[in-house]
């Protein structure tokens, strides 16, 4: 149910709707909006890169991730709320809240992750948390599909976009409340009180050197940080993309991201099963394919239909590559230090996110207006996480990770 109701906000607020309102309606179009945009996450994702230890290890102290959950749900459904006050020309607003919103939202994030451990056992995580990223696909499809019938039926009334969009933002806060009050009420904290707290960071340090002992889980991160900031940049700047370059209106856009987040659902679902059969690296290969030429197709792009087949295509490789790259830290990660490769896990995704968007915005604002360059300058990440997966033997990590 968290994994339900966070997705509302990260469809809405950063994918589908307010990225793309803050552009062309907060920013008024102006050249640096789109830098901006990506600007103010990647200060959020900073934010969170540098106090997850912290908050993490707080948890782990005080046995109180329940706790540092309830106050990052409170903050991300009240910061979502007040976007509804940024209308055209309040900026530094918007900025604000988007910053507090989205750093309140992974906080969240790592905290609701690390209950994993104590919902499944090794043999289902995989199984459990591939579950609960479908699950949270289709909270996704909800959020869109109610701000969507908002938003049209606001059109009817003859109300604009720069009215109807804000109001979205209390329809997806709203969700987000009512979607997590389950886990509030349900889950149990499970772990107990550890007082004597390593440093942090000293901490986050004696992992690097671990992962420095095993070469191919090493090779595979950096791989991973490469692609994910691909994959970080398709999702933040997907309906800027559609607005900017393609000229879809919003609930043209709405519409489309609706159905690529049913196509990931289903890619996340399915090819968790595919990936046993095919193998961890045959597997990504082929999804980082499929992403390279979707930012091909969706760069030629000058006609609707071409570029959903573009989305649809970026639906399938997202759900099926975010899932097999987590199934691979699992694979070549000791059993001892699942927690400890996991840890390194988000910060490749997180440290992905500010640089992968951040080229993006870069190129927009160095060149005004070209969105095509910017997906294709994006889409390199992709061909450099190819080469890098080429150095990676699987199966001689698996058996470091073992001890063989």
């Amino acid at each position: 149910m968290y994994d339900f109701a966070n997705s509302g906000y990260t469809t809405v607020v950063i994918t589908a709707v307010f990225g793309a309102y803050f552009v062309g309606a907060v920013a008024g179009n102006a050249p640096w909006a789109t830098f901006a945009w990506t600007a103010a996450l990647s200060v959020s994702y900073a934010a969170v890169l540098a106090g997850a230890p912290l908050i993490g290890a707080w948890a782990d102290a005080h046995a109180a991730k329940k706790s540092l959950l309830l106050a990052s749900t409170a903050g991300c459904v009240a910061c979502t709320a007040l976007l509804a006050l940024a209308g055209p020309g309040f900026v530094s607003l918007a900025i604000v809240f988007i910053i507090l919103s989205n750093f309140c939202f992974g906080v969240g994030e790592n905290l609701i992750a690390a209950f994993l451990p104590e919902l499944a056992d090794s043999r289902a995580m995989g199984r459990v948390s591939g579950w609960g990223w479908s699950f949270g696909y289709l909270g996704g499809i909800v959020a869109l599909g109610l701000c969507l019938l908002y938003i049209m039926n606001a059109r009817t009334r003859g109300i604009p976009d720069t009215d109807s969009v804000p109001a979205a933002m209390l329809i997806t806060a709203g969700l987000f409340a009512i979607a997590a009050t389950p886990t509030f009420v349900w889950l149990r904290e499970r772990a107990k009180p550890q007082r004597q707290l390593v440093r942090p960071w000293a901490r986050v340090r004696e992992t690097l050197r671990h992962a420095g002992d095993f070469r191919d889980l090493r090779r595979f991160l950096l791989c991973l940080l490469f692609y994910q900031a691909g994959i970080q940049a398709v999702i933040a700047l997907a309906a800027i993309y559609a607005d900017q370059a393609m000229g879809f209106s919003t609930a043209q856009t709405i519409i489309l991201i609706i159905v690529v987040n049913l196509t990931a659902s289903i890619g996340a679902f399915a090819f968790g099963y595919a990936q046993d059969r095919l193998g961890h690296v045959r597997s990504i290969t082929l999804t980082l394919i499929g992403w390279v030429v979707m930012v091909l197709l969706a760069a030629a792009s000058t006609q609707a239909w071409t570029f959903w087949v573009a989305a649809n295509i970026a639906g399938l490789c997202m759900g099926s590559s975010q899932a097999a790259g987590r199934a691979v830290v699992g694979y070549l990660a000791p059993a001892t230090r699942l927690g400890e490769f996991f840890g390194l896990w988000g910060l490749a995704v997180k440290g992905a996110s500010i640089f992968g968007p951040l080229t993006y915005g870069i190129v927009t604002w160095a060149l005004p207006g070209n969105h095509r360059l910017a997906i294709l300058a994006v889409g390199s990440y992709f061909l450099v996480g190819l080469w890098l997966l080429r150095g990676i033997d699987i199966e001689r990590g698996r058996r470091r990770a073992l001890g063989i």
